[in-house]
């Protein structure tokens, strides 16, 4: 019987016993966040397709806003019926994990989203063009920067709407991401919140030449990210003869019952074990900055449109550190030996080498960024702790630092010249006495950031430090406080540049916002006062949370 006359039999007796062909049970009120999200950026699509031009701003921000706001509300309902402790579960057919860290990590990218799609609406802080209200994004991306086209669309006063879907896009993904529980999950999740994120980097007003370059650089960094990640999953295939997470950790640990001679050949194969996973890490370690894999990081955050970089910056950090500890503390438990010392040695230089590169950094955005990167370490190092304070120190700070990030971000984009957002530091001089509240606000995130008392920083700091310390990393807590104080230097350096020089004759001048961008200001100060003077029952709340289910 040839092989084709074979697969014929197959699909006849499976039409013919219509039973026995399991329909698949989908679990819609587990996984109503995403649902919600995703079915909203759709909707958003059918907004730009349908609705007149003028009238689109309006519908899609109330459609975003809505959306996320329901789908909080979701998360809370799961959380509230115990979904998160005891009826932690496997859904949608082993895709997906609804538990504790996955509806916490949920949570946090959800209220990030909310608050950064009110810096996308943002429109009052660019002079008015033509008589219209513009925001920070390109008039018409499809038109080459200054070019005819461009100038039409500008004088048209036409305005980029599709962001809002595309922020939806990328929040459904992100969602998926950390509660994905097999690898091909993950790797759809992580296309489905990349993708979004390339085209929105790419959409700035003013400077759209450096924003285009961003854009190109991310794209292609992520594409050879995505593809280690692809080769590893590939590899990890082949080595347990599963792609689901609980399946392959049985692997790792020799508890597999009925091992087929076949699987027996490559579970011997400890090679395709040991690079797959490096692999896979290589992919998640792109995506949350950590150094060597950083380089995107100071130029596309330089080069996207700041309300960009500020949700790039927040939620996807939240999102890949989700997959991170789901990777090490449910697939790869039994490496534990093998993985700690890599992520021991990516730790340090992560926390060192974010620090030191910030210290001769002249670009707001760009020592924003290698910041970003410090902090990848200092979270690293409450990964590296693989105890159950570990994971929720972890949360703790994702949740803590995602609004610090948003809130400076949204700073930024107030400090403006002709030229649009004066980014250079010495630009930034003599700022506390032109607007001592726009400079004592940026203060505190900076505060924040240095790990200062009585900051979410220094609560987050503390309690990463004290899990990596408890579980026997201590040397790597010492490198973290040096790195600390080097990094406390130039947030204070800047701190006093705007206090303590005198203002430049030809500096910039401040917008005044519209509600929007002041209340994602006012939520990001009132989170990190919060987080800092009265952390502990969030400290609490991200220990209840901080259990796998397997």
């Amino acid at each position: 019987m040839t092989h084709a006359a074979t697969v014929h039999s197959l699909w006849t007796t499976a039409a013919a016993a219509p039973d026995k062909i399991p329909s698949p049970d989908i679990e819609y009120g587990q996984l109503s966040p995403t649902l919600i999200v995703l079915g909203a950026a759709i909707v958003g699509v059918l907004v730009e397709a349908f609705i007149p031009r003028r009238q689109r701003y309006v519908a899609q921000l109330f459609v975003s806003v809505v959306a996320l706001a329901a789908a909080f509300a979701a998360v809370i309902g799961l959380a509230a019926g115990d979904y998160g402790t005891s009826k932690a579960r496997i859904a949608a057919m082993g895709a997906i994990a609804v538990d504790g860290p996955a509806l916490f990590l949920q949570g946090t990218i959800l209220l990030v989203a909310l608050v950064a799609v009110f810096t996308f609406a943002e429109r009052r802080l660019d002079p008015v063009v033509h008589g219209n209200r513009v925001d920070s994004f390109a008039a018409q991306a499809a038109a080459v920067p200054g070019g005819d086209a461009e100038k039409a669309a500008v004088k048209a006063g036409f305005t980029t709407t599709e962001v809002f879907p595309l922020v939806l896009f990328a929040v459904g993904g992100m969602l998926v991401f950390p509660s994905a529980n097999d690898l091909l999950t993950l790797f759809v999740a992580l296309e489905v919140f990349s993708l979004p994120l390339y085209i929105l980097c790419a959409l700035a007003r003013r400077q759209r030449a450096l924003s285009q370059e961003a854009a190109v650089k991310y794209f292609l960094l992520g594409a050879f990210s995505s593809a280690f990640l692809l080769f590893g999953i590939a590899l990890l295939y082949g080595y347990a003869g599963t792609v689901s997470y609980s399946g392959i950790a049985d692997v790792v640990d020799g508890q597999v019952r009925n091992v087929t001679p076949a699987l027996a050949g490559t579970m011997g194969n400890d090679a395709l074990l040991l690079i797959g996973g490096a692999m896979v890490l290589m992919g998640l370690l792109f995506k949350i900055g950590a150094v060597p894999f950083h380089m995107w990081t100071p130029d596309v955050y330089q080069g996207a449109p700041t309300p960009v970089t500020g949700f790039m910056a927040a939620a996807t950090k939240v999102a890949a550190f989700g997959a991170l500890l789901r990777l090490l503390y449910v697939v790869l438990p039994g490496l534990r030996w093998d993985w700690r010392p890599v992520m021991w040695g990516v730790a340090i230089v992560t926390m060192l080498g974010g620090a030191i590169v910030a210290v001769t950094q002249t670009d707001v955005k760009r020592l924003l960024a290698y910041s970003s990167i410090a902090h990848a370490g200092f979270i690293l190092a409450g990964v590296i702790a693989t105890t159950p304070d570990g994971i929720s120190s972890v949360l703790f700070y994702l949740a803590a630092y995602s609004f610090v990030t948003l809130g400076a971000f949204a700073v930024v984009t107030l400090v403006r010249d002709a030229g649009g957002e004066a980014t250079h530091l010495s630009k930034w001089a003599g700022l506390g006495r032109r607007s001592p509240l726009v400079a004592a606000v940026f203060a505190v995130f900076l505060l924040a950031f240095a790990g200062i008392p009585l900051t979410s920083g220094f609560a987050g700091k503390f309690a990463v430090f004290k899990a990596a310390a408890d579980g026997g990393a201590g040397a790597l807590v010492v490198i973290g406080v040096i790195s600390s104080a080097v990094a406390a230097f130039f947030y204070i350096r800047v701190i006093v540049l705007m206090f303590f020089s005198e203002p430049r004759t030809d500096g910039p001048s401040v917008a005044v916002p519209s509600p929007l961008t002041s209340s994602a200001i006012a939520i990001g100060v009132a989170v990190t006062l919060v987080l800092g003077v009265a952390p502990q029952y969030f400290l609490d709340l991200a220990s209840q949370a901080g259990v796998f289910v397997r």
